[in-house]
């Protein structure tokens, strides 16, 4: 058998090379034990999902339309939801979409299409891992672009598009994940006209577009292209954060030409997501005042939950520890005084029982050892409080001091 299984490790695709573990599930698994505290998954919190009225919906749906949501379905996905897609973005039809099981899928599919061995791929620093691990199969060359309070550094952002022209660029423009930035208007719009300006198609992953804390929401990059006719953005968004994640269900908003090519990639990796799934997401969705409830439940939850987080930072973190103060989104981005290691301080926190992410993972160079990334979204104000001062713990020992509070 081993012999066996030692022969087929040897006809592995060169490419698997590049397929590591997620560091984020490596660490799900530490915080199965018992009174362990985790701020480290992205997930959303679970008692704000819709259950009830998930499962009236679903019952409706399988009673009035049970052969159609449980047959074998169109790749481009239910057309009532991409209409509905459609109708959100500014020039778009429902040609322009493609559902997707995931925004993780999408980004996979965007890769697949786009990327050849040894392509140029600008990308934030810091990312988000999953794209990173969406994209890495596919052998591209990472060009990191550095960030400011609000987003992509302009001078840093043209200079390398003018040396490397990329083949495009990735970009989490609201509520950064995992940075939780925010971009304002301005320079949204000057990222957009610099990506036509180069020629650069932008790939928008505008996953925590409905949780702001208050105000009202940017308009997006696809939608700013559009002012200058349209073309060069591809826009990626779910349903995962205001409904439920396990629906997988997510949408890819672009030209026609790049959505049939998505639509080839998807039919050879599942034909089309769960038609049942669909027609749920669409039935939920098309109660207009009943999502914006839900959504608008989303948003006060997590900005309590982001309060409670930001009391507790305020109180535990040596005054040297910096952070980015979200005005939406699900995460905190620390920066801890040079020379602590976060991968180094893990190992700390781990004794204490609480878990977090390590902010190294998420630059496309590896740079950012002294970062990480808390998740606040799922927390109670117990768990805060206590998973804070356990961190904080870990952390003041790290650098030879007395813990404060």
């Amino acid at each position: 058998m081993k012999n066996l299984e030692s022969h087929l490790q040897g006809r592995f695709a060169t490419r698997t090379q590049r397929i590591q573990a997620s560091t984020i599930r490596e660490i799900l698994k530490l915080t199965q034990e018992p009174g362990f505290i985790s701020f480290a998954g992205g997930l959303p919190a679970a008692d704000l999902f819709p259950i009830e009225r998930i499962a009236e919906t679903t019952q409706r749906i399988l009673l009035e339309h049970g052969p159609q949501a449980l047959q074998y379905s169109t790749t481009e996905g239910y057309l009532p939801l991409r209409e509905w897609v459609a109708s959100r973005m500014p020039g778009a039809r429902d040609e322009n979409v493609q559902i997707v099981s995931g925004s993780q899928q999408g980004l996979d599919l965007f890769g697949k299409v786009f990327i050849d061995p040894g392509s140029k791929v600008l990308v934030e620093a810091p990312t988000y891992l999953g794209a990173l691990s969406a994209f890495n199969p596919y052998e591209p060359q990472y060009i990191s672009v550095g960030m400011d309070e609000e987003g992509l550094r302009l001078d840093e952002l043209e200079a390398a598009l003018e040396a490397h022209r990329p083949r495009f660029m990735y970009v989490m423009p609201t509520f950064q994940n995992p940075s939780g930035r925010l971009m304002g208007l301005e320079r949204r719009r000057a990222i957009v006209e610099l990506a036509r300006k180069y020629q650069t198609p932008i790939l928008e992953d505008d996953a925590y577009a409905e949780l702001y804390f208050s105000g009202q929401p940017l308009p997006t990059l696809y939608a700013l292209d559009q002012e200058l006719g349209g073309g060069n953005v591809v826009y990626l968004s779910t349903a995962s954060k205001t409904l439920a994640p396990g629906l997988r269900v997510a949408w890819v908003v672009g030209p026609k030409p790049v959505i049939q090519k998505i639509v080839y990639a998807k039919q050879g990796a599942d034909l089309h997501s769960p038609t049942l799934n669909q027609m749920l997401v669409y039935e939920l969705v098309r109660d207009e005042g009943w999502y914006r409830g839900q959504i608008e439940r989303i948003r006060q939850t997590y900005q309590t939950r982001c309060s409670w987080m930001l009391s507790a930072l305020q109180k535990y973190m040596p005054e040297d520890m910096g952070w980015i103060v979200p005005q939406g989104g699900m995460f905190f981005w620390l920066t801890a005084p040079e020379g602590l290691d976060s991968l180094e301080l893990l190992k700390q926190a781990v004794r204490e029982k609480v878990a977090f992410v390590p902010g190294q993972p998420f630059f496309a160079d590896s740079s950012g050892k002294n970062t990480l990334r808390l998740s606040y979204s799922s927390a109670t104000r117990e768990q805060t409080e206590e998973g804070l001062r356990r961190l904080g713990r870990a952390v003041h020992r790290m650098l030879g001091r007395a813990p404060v509070g």
